[in-house]
């Protein structure tokens, strides 16, 4: 067996299960988790029809590439959403379709890491779990950043010492972050590209909540928002990761792409090739009439919004917390710091499950970045949502 199976920890949900696997909920009140973030909101009914239209594609080898139209449809909505210039995104070379984000992520580490150079594989801290895994399977040392809120939940990357980014092969961003729903600011992303050059490392922008956002005037930049506005029409040493789950409600499609610097994807797409992991064609069709349409995203923001005002209308004068930059999930900070505690009582006095932050994250110098906080996802109907608030507000107040 591969030795590095050994350093991998307890995923999140296994600790929260030991947590309350001897805790007896109140029988008077049915479960409310807020604890997975799995999109909850109806899938959109043309992307089913396309799916159940081209089953007969299930008699066909997919490639690994994909079908040139759907790389087409993800370049030209790249285009659309990030501002990049007609032309910039070759479809053949600057996109490859994945099996969502949590699969590309895992093995575009496998693919890039030199297992001979002692690297480091830098994240934030808290962080989704994958880029530790990754990171230790592929031989690499995870190196943590801390999200806190003196910094608006974003690293403080003017603190990261030069040794570390000369060690740096991968860095990663969650942009808007897993679980604090911040945004890396478009200078920041176009500072990090410098450091990037300097440092020789790949920029891996996790973006897979990007279309998660407030303002319909105003949506979030990402990482190939900054190439654009810098020239960078190479996109080198940058990749971002993007997916079909949360934006379009898909999470059981299995579907995103990979796009960003040719050379870096020529080497990813010879990895997949042997990794064996090619999109089935059904599935490739469906997912090009859910990049085609802008729509269903709205509508789905529309929902989110309307769960944010309403729970936090609830919980706001009760407890520290604020409607994030991004995403779908709120990052609360509990009264008495001690967020497995609160995790723990709240579910038995009221059945609600939420997740403790100190399990997102890791101690660094004996801080832990999550601790004395809790992710809280709004997946669920608005409600169930209601109801979930008013009772973590009834479980406060005693």
């Amino acid at each position: 067996m591969n030795n590095a199976l050994n350093q991998l920890q307890p995923y999140p949900f296994e600790k929260l299960r030991a947590l309350l696997g001897g805790v007896t909920p109140a029988a008077d009140k049915r479960a409310i988790a807020l604890s997975i973030g799995e999109p909850k909101h109806t899938s959109p009914a043309f992307v089913a029809k396309a799916l159940a239209d081209n089953l007969d594609q299930m008699a066909v080898y997919p490639t690994t590439l994909g079908l040139p139209a759907l790389r087409e449809s993800i370049a030209n909505w790249c285009e659309r959403r990030f501002g990049v210039p007609a032309g910039w995104l070759d479809a053949a070379r600057h996109v490859l379709p994945v099996n969502g984000t949590r699969e590309a992520l895992f093995s575009f580490t496998q693919a890039v890491v030199n297992r001979s150079d002692d690297g480091l594989i830098v994240s934030p801290n808290p962080f989704y779990q994958i880029y530790e895994g990754a990171a230790l399977l592929a031989g690499a040392k995870p190196h943590y950043l801390a999200c806190l809120d003196s910094n608006g939940f974003n690293p403080d990357f003017d603190a990261v010492p030069v040794d570390v980014w000369q060690r740096c092969q991968i860095l990663f961003l969650c942009s808007p972050g897993n679980p604090t729903g911040a945004l890396v600011p478009l200078e920041t992303l176009k500072k990090l590209i410098a450091l990037a050059d300097q440092y020789d490392f790949i920029i891996a922008a996790d973006e897979c909540y990007s279309e998660l956002y407030f303002d319909e005037q105003s949506p979030p930049p990402g990482l190939l928002s900054a190439c654009a506005e810098l020239g960078r029409s190479d996109f080198k040493r940058c990749v971002v990761f993007h997916s079909l789950s949360k934006r379009s409600n898909l999470p059981g499609l299995r579907s995103g792409f990979v796009a960003g610097d040719a050379e870096i994807l020529k080497g990813f797409l010879l990895y997949r090739t042997y990794h064996g992991c090619a999109m089935p064609v059904q599935t490739q069709l469906a997912s090009i009439a859910a990049w085609n349409d802008e729509a269903h995203v709205r509508d789905n923001r529309d929902l989110y919004r309307e769960k944010f005002d309403a729970v936090l209308e609830i919980l706001a004068p009760v407890l520290d917390v604020q409607k994030p930059d991004g995403g779908f999930y709120l990052w609360a900070k509990v009264p008495g710091n001690d967020d497995a505690a609160f995790c723990r009582d709240l579910f038995e006095q009221q059945h609600v499950t939420v997740v403790p932050g100190s399990y997102l994250s890791r101690d660094v110098d004996g801080v832990n970045p999550g601790a004395g906080r809790v992710r809280m996802a709004l997946v669920a109907p608005l409600a169930e949502c209601v109801e979930a608030a008013k009772r973590i507000r009834a479980f406060i107040e005693g």
